[in-house]
C-alpha cells in the first residue's frame, strides 16, 4: 500500500483542522499583509504599520507581527535609509536636505536619517549639482542672463540644494560657458 505524504494544513482529522488558522486570524493576516507588501519594494517599519492600521490589524497584533519582522531582518529602516539616499541621489540627483524630507514622510527615524545622509560627503553633492546644471544648461541658451541664474538654480532648489551651493554652481557654469558675470556679487 503506497503512503501518502502529509503536508501541514492537510490533515484529514478534523479535529486538527479546526486549529489551523483561519484567515481572519488577525496575526496570519498581519503577517500576509506585510510579506506581500514587502515582496515590491523595501518598506519602512511606520510604512508598514499605517498599512496594517488602515486594514484595522489590532495595534498589539501588529506591534507583535513588526517586531518579528524586525528580529529576523525582513524590516531595516537603516538599511532602507541607506539604500534611498543612494538610490534617489544618484536616479534623481537629490540633495540631503530633500532626502531627509522624503525619509522622515516614510516614517524613519531622525538618528537614523542623519546617518544616512552623513554618507552623502559635500564634495559628491556638488558634483552631482554641477552635473545637473550641465545638463540642462543647453536649454537656456537664448535666455537672457538673469533668467537662466533663476532657472537653474531653482533647479537645484528644488532637488533640495541649498541656495549657496545652487548660485555657485550656477554662477561656475555660466562663466565657464562664457557668459559676462562680472557684475554679479561673488557670494551669489
Amino acid at each position: 500500500m503506497a503512503r501518502r505524504t502529509e503536508w501541514p494544513g492537510d490533515s484529514s482529522d478534523p479535529s486538527r483542522a479546526g486549529k489551523e488558522l483561519s484567515p481572519q486570524d488577525p496575526a496570519e493576516r498581519a503577517r500576509a499583509i506585510c510579506l506581500r507588501l514587502l515582496t515590491g519594494t523595501p518598506r519602512t517599519r511606520k510604512q508598514l504599520a499605517d498599512a496594517l492600521r488602515k486594514r484595522e490589524i489590532p495595534e498589539e497584533v501588529a506591534e507583535e507581527i513588526l517586531s518579528r519582522f524586525e528580529d529576523v531582518g525582513l524590516i531595516d529602516d537603516a538599511a532602507f535609509a541607506g539604500a534611498w539616499v543612494e538610490s534617489r541621489h544618484h536616479g534623481r540627483g537629490l540633495a540631503r536636505r530633500a532626502l531627509a524630507r522624503e525619509l522622515r514622510t516614510k516614517g524613519v527615524d531622525a538618528a537614523l536619517i542623519d546617518e544616512a545622509v552623513e554618507r552623502l560627503d559635500s564634495e559628491r553633492e556638488e558634483e552631482t549639482a554641477r552635473a545637473l546644471v550641465a545638463r540642462r544648461l543647453p536649454a537656456t541658451r537664448g535666455l537672457d542672463r538673469d533668467r537662466r541664474i533663476r532657472r537653474l538654480a531653482g533647479m537645484l532648489a528644488r532637488k533640495g540644494y541649498g541656495e549657496g551651493m545652487a548660485l555657485r554652481v550656477v554662477r561656475r557654469a555660466l562663466e565657464e560657458e562664457g557668459e559676462d558675470m562680472e557684475d554679479i556679487p561673488e557670494g551669489f
